[in-house]
Parts: C-alpha cells; structure tokens; sequence
C-alpha cells in the first residue's frame, strides 16, 4: 500500500508533499475531511512499532487537556488518535512496508528516498 495521512490545511504538510514529488499510486487521505479509522491506525502501529511513535506532543490539545502532565499508556495514545485528528504526527507516510511518520528533515529525506529509490 501506498498512502499519506496529511492535513489539507497544514502548510507543512503542503511543503513536505510538494517536496516528495509522490508518483500517482499514492492515495492521500486528509485526515480532517476523512477520519482515520481504528483498522488505520493499528496498521500505521504495527508498521512504527507503537502508538507512542506516531503520537503528537505538539498538539494544542495535548497541554489543554494537560496530557504532558499524566502517564500515558499505548492504549491511551491509540485512543487519543483516534479521538482528534491532531494527535497523529504529521504527515504518515507508507510505502509498502515502510512507514515515515512526522515532518524532520531526516525523516522527509528517507521518505523521498524510498518513494523514488
């Protein structure tokens, strides 16, 4: 499979698609106009390993409902995600078997080489 969880209206997400240069066999899916869905997300966390991995701290949400103050579980972090939109580290890139999650140059870099390796 070859898709990206993306936000529409995030520029940095805008910037890291338009870098990437995806070829058309890539499905993107704006996570704001389309829920992700519980059979996604336990896809993208057998591809990363965890759900921690594709959890964003940087969420506004994330210290309004004081989360950095609390122990979170796996479980806690699926059911974040899947509960708002800006709890998955953006973008979500997977290429086959390979998944890139976030938006550091390292990562943008490894995705591009993979897309077009």
């Amino acid at each position: 499979m070859k898709k990206v969880y993306h936000l529409s209206t995030c520029n940095t997400c805008q910037k890291i698609l338009k870098e990437l240069e995806l070829p058309d066999s890539f499905e993107l899916q704006d996570i704001k106009e389309e829920e992700i869905t519980t059979a996604q997300v336990e896809e993208m966390k057998s591809l990363a390993g965890s759900y921690e991995a594709m959890f964003s701290r940087r969420a506004r949400l994330y210290r309004e409902r004081e989360l950095n103050k609390k122990e979170l579980s796996e479980t806690d972090y699926k059911e974040f995600i899947l509960d708002h939109y800006t709890f998955l580290k953006r973008p979500v890139i997977i290429n086959d078997e390979e998944i890139f999650i976030g938006n550091s140059k390292k990562t943008v870099a490894a995705a591009k080489a993979a897309v077009h390796g």
